[in-house]
């Protein structure tokens, strides 16, 4: 008979603030989904991050929906839009700005936005984001 050790909370220690980057895609909610479950289990702080390229239809509406999906699963989350100048900065650029400027511990990032490509396993802002975040990023795939 081998001895198991007794759950511990670490994560709760390491993953106090997590940011959960949302496009809208099916994916993105998944993450959400993922933090969320974080959120409930560990006590984690929730950001959800909508950057408004322009290529979302109706931003105040995603913002309302991916808030109301977080109350109606216990769980009171910060919504924040950040207008994005696609001459000036990139999706991914904007996401590690937030990133280092919010103190976060953690990304919790879908593999794949809105890419029409269904052969592509990572998307370029995932990619990115990963290659350039200073903290741990979580990828869902």
């Amino acid at each position: 008979m081998t001895y198991i050790r007794e759950p511990t909370y670490e994560v709760s220690f390491l993953f106090r603030k997590v940011l959960v980057p949302v496009d809208g895609s099916a994916s993105s909610l998944r993450a959400l989904d993922i933090a969320v479950d974080y959120a409930k289990r560990y006590g984690s702080k929730i950001t959800i991050l909508i950057i408004d390229d322009g290529s979302i239809n109706n931003v105040e509406d995603l913002a309302k929906k991916v808030r109301e999906k977080a109350i109606t699963a216990g769980i009171s989350p910060r919504v924040k839009t950040v207008k994005l100048d696609v001459l000036l900065s990139s999706t991914a650029s904007k996401v590690v700005e937030e990133v280092i400027d919010g103190g976060y511990d953690l990304v919790i990032l879908s593999a794949r936005g809105k890419s029409a490509n269904p052969d592509i396993s990572i998307g370029s802002v995932a990619l990115s984001v990963i290659i350039n975040s200073p903290v741990s990023v979580l990828l869902i795939r």
